[in-house]
């Protein structure tokens, strides 16, 4: 489809309508400010406590390394917990760790290694909260509006760090590190209100909770077999790794290149935020005039120059200038693929979907700040800056293989066309294993077509549950085919068929279309047993092995 031909996105103003959300958005807002407080204000602790450009680094490290451990644990919760509950949990717990590191700085008790651990225990609470929040911006506003409620979520936290890296700055200067720890201590306050006024709905289901192992695997199993979301996982990654260097150094540029105290460095956050919001504002004409790829291709490069004219140490003018460059492409960047995954990935698997891209994304940032850190320990500053400008022009190479899909291409709505059979067998809920059989009469010019539906068919059945899947011919009717799975029990078999999307449906229409009898083609239901009882004699036991 022609980009122009496209209709214009919802105005960037439209999910403010929905009062949860602007409830949410403005208590968030709020959070924001004292998150980027605390995150310049830890950025600076850290050059007062150590001379270690590695261990500089690793503060931006030690706040993503729990989004690497912690956010598909998270993300199967938000699938099937209260994610109200989670943020709140997740919220408190933030605050209590805010208050242990005010208290820390303000007695003089602070170490590198305690910083970077109480760093690290605020970033859980982050790992926690993030997948929930994601996944509910669905739930709260309707689809057309989703891009809209993402680059809004980002356009908060970016017009805080247009301000709030600066107010740290200055807070530190004046009456020091542990006032603005303080101050991140008080901002969760506001959101922990309103996620506890909050009155969501509870998701209705007759089917009972996934266990936490299988749903961890349901996760990884749907993301591993949908090339979209591999392709928007793996450019995350990518960006995290390559573009990461810019914030990771970015004190110790404040410091070495342009000879600032914390001052400096958070009027240099500053600039990246009026960037970002730059970046936000502007997103929508963006997408009205250009395909998803073409912009992300667009904001790589736009990375690399602007952390090449950061490595020139050419003054303030100059980095305030590529700050602001890097800002607009650092949030246009990753609000796009956010919004790329959500519209990519149906409602029931959301939370893990963007608990594994946030996982990636921050495997990626972690790693990078490593290798950036270490780069300018073994080098010097402007070498890392700029080996990372060419890593980031590498990384956008990758869409050349790995495009982004565009907002509109799947229609991942329930299919909800699945009815239950009667069953003549009395099964309970957690019986199996279930065989399903489903016989094709395709006749012989048919037969390239029906293979080719079949591979889709096969993704998507083994994508959505199903095991050991198989395709067999007839030997003697060859006319016969038949698609042959397991699921672990009958819960998970009706969990299989409601989790089919109207995109899905095409690949059925197909087969039905191909399929020659006079009935529809005939879907046989079976429970496997095994013709020698658990509790039977050891002896029967070995001869029943043995026949196997």
């Amino acid at each position: 489809m022609n980009p122009a031909d496209i209709p214009a996105p919802p105005s960037p103003l439209a999910p403010f309508k929905s009062p949860v959300f602007r409830s949410l958005w403005f208590a968030t807002l709020i959070s924001n400010l004292g998150g980027l407080i605390q995150a310049v204000a830890a950025g600076w602790t850290m050059t007062t406590l150590t001379d270690s450009q590695s261990m500089v680094a690793l503060v931006t490290a030690s706040t993503s390394l729990p989004i690497v451990a912690l956010s598909l644990f998270a993300g199967v919760l938000a699938d099937n917990y209260d994610r109200r509950r989670i943020m709140l949990i997740a919220q408190t717990f933030m605050l209590v760790a805010s208050v242990g590191l005010t208290l820390t700085t303000y007695f003089e008790l602070l170490s590198p290694w305690l910083l970077l651990g109480f760093t690290f225990f605020i970033g859980c609470g982050g790992a926690l909260h993030n997948p929930s929040w994601q996944a509910s911006v669905g739930d709260i506003v309707p689809r057309e509006q989703v891009p809209s409620a993402v680059m809004a979520n980002g356009m908060s936290f970016n017009i805080m760090r247009s301000i709030g890296p600066a107010l740290g700055g200055l807070i530190i200067v004046a009456v020091g590190a542990a006032a603005a720890f303080a101050m991140n201590a008080m901002s969760y306050v506001a959101l922990i209100i309103v996620l506890a006024l909050w009155r969501r709905p509870a998701p209705t289901s007759s089917l009972p909770r996934e266990r936490f192992v299988r749903a961890t695997g349901a996760g990884f199993r749907y993301v591993s077999l949908s090339p979209n979301l591999l392709s928007i996982i793996l450019r995350g990654f990518l960006f995290g790794l390559t573009a990461v260097a810019v914030q990771a150094l970015l004190p110790l540029v404040a410091r070495d290149l342009l000879a600032g105290g914390a001052s400096m460095y958070g009027f240099l956050l500053g600039f990246f935020g009026l960037g970002a919001v730059a970046g936000a504002f502007g997103n929508p004409k963006i997408r009205k005039r250009f395909d998803n790829e073409t912009i992300i291709r667009a904001t790589f490069v736009g990375t690399a120059i602007g952390t090449l004219l950061l490595s020139t140490g050419f003054g303030l003018i100059v980095a305030a200038i590529a700050l602001l460059i890097c800002g607009a492409c650092w949030v246009t960047t990753n609000a796009l693929l956010n919004v790329s995954l959500q519209l990519s990935t149906p409602r029931w698997v959301v939370g893990r979907a963007m608990s594994l891209y946030m996982m990636c994304n921050a495997a990626g940032m972690v790693l990078g700040s490593w290798i950036w850190g270490t780069v300018a320990q073994n080098a010097n500053l402007q070498q890392a800056l700029i080996y990372s400008a060419v890593a980031v022009i590498v990384g956008g190479l990758a869409g050349l293989k790995l495009p982004l899909p565009e907002f509109d291409s799947l229609n991942l709505d329930p299919l909800n066309q699945f009815i239950e059979p009667a069953l003549a067998v009395q099964l309970k809920p957690q019986t199996g294993p279930i065989m399903i059989t489903v016989d094709y009469d395709i006749g012989e010019s048919d037969i390239p077509a029906f293979l080719e539906a079949m591979i889709l068919r096969r993704r998507i059945s083994k994508r959505d549950g199903a095991r050991r899947w198989s395709l067999l011919r007839d030997l003697e009717q060859p006319n016969i085919w038949t698609e042959k799975f397991y699921v672990a029990t009958w819960v998970e078999y009706i969990r299989h068929n409601e989790r089919r999307t109207k995109s899905d449906s095409e690949v059925s229409d197909t087969l039905n279309i191909l399929h020659q009898g006079a009935e529809p083609p005939r879907v046989r239901r079976m429970i496997e047993r095994q013709t020698v009882p658990k509790q039977a004699d050891p002896y029967i036991k070995n001869v029943y092995k043995e026949l196997r």
